[in-house]
């Protein structure tokens, strides 16, 4: 009986994580521990600063947390294309029209994002959190799906696999 309680409890532990999963599909391969380490220089009032991470280096909020690229929405589009469920795992960095940068060369803007509030673009990319990344450093999202990237502080996606999965 005990047997059966613990397995029991195993599977619901496992449902719940499936129904909370942080990636859109279950097509999501293992993401790797990152070495991001972000600036010293980087705080809560500078929109994008960038980060040394063994990806290389990369765009970072003021905070340290990455950020990310999507292959599915249009570069220098008006609008993003993760919507629903996407947008919940994948929240849209909050934009203004005059950001503070630190050390990022690309072009920065602005969309409306799909809450209507503005979205940041880099290099014409819409940015976008990942909820599975829960610190500064973090960079679970990074190759999910072959469709999410990290982007160079220009703003070109690094799209090579450098998770080793």
């Amino acid at each position: 009986m005990t047997s059966r309680i613990a397995a029991s409890l195993a599977a619901a532990s496992l449902a719940l994580l499936a129904l909370t999963a942080c990636a859109p599909t279950n097509s999501e391969a293992p993401a790797a521990e990152s070495s991001t380490a972000p600036n010293t220089s980087a705080s809560s009032e500078v929109a994008l600063s960038t980060a040394d991470s063994s990806i290389g280096t990369i765009v970072v909020d003021g905070t340290g947390k990455a950020v990310y690229q999507f292959d599915n929405d249009t570069q220098n589009g008006d609008s993003s294309s993760c919507t629903g469920q996407c947008a919940a795992n994948w929240p849209a960095v909050p934009g203004s029209d005059a950001p503070k940068l630190d050390g990022v060369t690309g072009e920065v803007g602005t969309i409306t994002g799909v809450d209507g509030e503005p979205q940041l673009t880099l290099n014409g990319w819409p940015l976008y959190y990942y909820v599975g990344d829960n610190a500064a450093g973090d960079t679970y999202g990074q190759g999910l799906q072959g469709i999410w990237w990290v982007l160079t502080p220009a703003g070109k996606p690094i799209t090579s696999d450098t998770s080793g999965y």
